[in-house]
């Protein structure tokens, strides 16, 4: 069995490459059974961990490990870690354990900007992120595959942690700057990604400005949400999986709101790379993508890393 350390996978993984597997994975056919979640308490911490299998026609069967511990930045840990492990699907062989920490994130931020590929205006150049972890920190590399990015604004509840992130854009050449302001931000914004892990409310509905895309990336259970009820009002709403009508809390307190109705929501990601439903509309529609994530991302990023080795 190979391993591929964190430097091996994320050499394997530029957005170039993963976000065409990423779309090209979607547009086919794979087993993606619901993901295992379990609750871990030790004392006074808290902790999801979620357990992702994925087997596909192309011969690989992966699986995900991974931990997420919110309190970890109080510690000045991530508060996600993963490993992942790709086995043969005829025979069950294992073939590679790899870093599962980069393959989520590389993975999360390739559907990310898979999902504004088809739903940011094209014209789109101002990127907003929130957050400053792991997958934060890929966002703007992904989004320039896909859109003309020439501006950059990063804001996160500890302030010096968004001027540290903006300082590390800018040193690579990125047009960065620190949000003070997370309104005024918002609304400037073509593109608002967040990437957090909160179980609050970030961006208010009123401040997004007609033609935006709003990318929700950060929760991933019903305790968790990003936006409020407001950002789904007068918005056309797309969901990476179905899984996320019944995970994402961002999209539960909008139904229960009355500001998101099921059957409303235009689109998964499969059916965006399959052509079989629209993206973006017009360049004055607002639009929300919500994306709690999917094994089968996993399996083609890790099927990407494999490949690269052989």
């Amino acid at each position: 069995m190979k391993h591929f350390d964190a430097d091996a996978t994320r050499s394997a993984l530029e957005f170039a490459r993963l976000i065409p597997a990423l779309r090209t994975a979607f547009a086919g056919a794979a087993s993606v059974p619901a993901r295992h979640v379990h609750t871990v308490g030790a004392g006074t911490d808290r902790g999801t961990v979620l357990i992702m299998p994925a087997w596909s026609e192309a011969g690989y069967l992966g699986i995900k490990t991974i931990n997420i511990f919110p309190g970890n930045g109080a510690r000045g840990l991530p508060g996600l870690h993963a490993t992942y492990v790709l086995y043969d699907a005829h025979t069950g062989v294992p073939l590679a354990m790899m870093d599962g920490n980069e393959i989520t994130a590389h993975r999360t931020a390739a559907a990310s900007a898979l999902g504004a590929s088809f739903l940011s205006r094209k014209d789109a150049r101002r990127l907003l992120v929130l957050g400053t972890g792991r997958v934060a920190r890929l966002l703007p590399g992904a989004h320039a595959t896909v859109r003309a990015i020439d501006e950059i604004q990063v804001w996160n509840h500890r302030a010096d942690g968004a001027q540290a992130l903006a300082a590390q854009w800018r040193s690579e050449g990125w047009n960065a700057q620190p949000a003070a302001d997370l309104e005024a931000a918002v609304r400037a914004a073509d593109i608002v990604s967040c990437a957090t892990l909160a179980t609050s409310p970030l961006v208010k509905g009123e401040w997004l400005a007609p033609g935006s895309h709003l990318d929700l990336i950060g929760s991933f259970t019903p305790q968790m949400r990003e936006a409020d009820p407001a950002c789904f009002a007068g918005a056309r709403t797309f969901v990476d999986t179905d899984e996320a009508l019944s995970k994402a809390g961002d999209l539960l307190d909008a139904m229960a709101a009355g500001t998101l109705a099921r059957e409303a929501v235009q689109a998964t990601l499969a059916d965006l790379c399959k052509g079989t439903r629209p993206g973006r509309a017009n360049s004055a529609e607002r639009t929300v993508f919500k994306a709690v994530g999917s094994a089968l991302e996993d399996l083609a990023a890790a099927t990407l890393v494999l490949q690269a080795a052989r």
